[in-house]
């Protein structure tokens, strides 16, 4: 059964060294929310996660909210296995399909039908399950005698098409989404987001970023909102959401679990 624990993780990225100019300092603190600290070895560093603690399992559907440089990005790809934790522990149990970039890693002197086979292995498909989805997913495309040419002749609504029909081709069992998927073909529009949704119902746990409320209240179950990388509060997504909302109308401090 799939499962997400983190026990107190935090993630500190180095910036420069501590002998760096003040005005430098100066910016880079007032841009990060004064999140800037020294490391033992006199380091400026940025912590993009404090001492987070989360538990997930099978049938949790998370959306993660907060403004920019909360720590939604960083959170998603430690889960992802990108960054590992400066401090705490973290243990994923499943297979983890990241959607970070539905582009990226895609080969353009390949054709199409190589590039999908590339990303069913990619995500830990074995051969002959991606050729029994091979025509679903060729004929989700529409892409026809264009998927035997090099992805390098695709237009740039061609390429999306291929990326958007192999990556939700898979079965997840972690599904994480740094932004709901977004597609700019109007034609295409309605198809995708009916795949996507199929593709989202498929996985065991979900977990994705988005500044759109209609797209959490409609995917998710749970909401996490997080501030200079901590957790203000997670719980029921309606309800995590209204005091999201309301602590920006108001501009007062965001409160920690607990503190309320």
């Amino acid at each position: 059964m799939a499962s997400i624990h983190l026990n107190d993780v935090s993630v500190d990225f180095v910036l420069y060294q501590g002998s760096a100019r003040s005005l430098k300092k100066t910016l880079l603190r007032s841009s990060t929310s004064g999140a800037l600290k020294h490391d033992a070895h006199h380091r400026i560093t940025v912590k993009a996660l404090s001492n987070l603690n989360l538990r997930l399992e099978h049938g949790d559907r998370v959306g993660l909210i907060g403004g920019n440089g909360a720590g939604k990005t960083t959170l998603l790809r430690v889960l992802a296995g990108v960054y590992e934790p400066t401090a705490g522990r973290i243990r994923v149990e499943g297979r983890v399909t990241p959607l970070f970039d539905l582009g990226l890693g895609l080969d353009m002197d390949a054709s199409g039908y190589d590039n999908i086979r590339m990303r069913a292995a990619y995500f830990g498909i074995d051969g002959d399950e991606i050729e029994s989805k091979m025509d679903d997913i060729a004929a989700f495309t529409e892409l026809g005698d264009y998927l035997d040419l090099p992805v390098r002749t695709y237009s740039a609504g061609m390429t999306l098409r291929l990326a958007f029909a192999a990556a939700t081709a898979v079965d997840p069992e972690i599904l994480l989404m740094d932004e709901w998927i977004a597609v700019s073909d109007t034609q295409f529009l309605e198809k995708a987001q009916r795949r996507a949704e199929g593709f989202v119902s498929r996985s065991s746990i979900m977990v994705v970023a988005s500044h759109v409320d209609d797209v959490l209240k409609r995917l998710c179950n749970k909401a996490l909102w997080l501030e200079r990388g901590g957790a203000v509060r997670i719980g029921p997504v309606d309800e995590v959401l209204a005091a999201y909302h309301k602590h920006n109308a108001g501009g007062e401090a965001a409160p920690r679990d607990g503190d309320e």
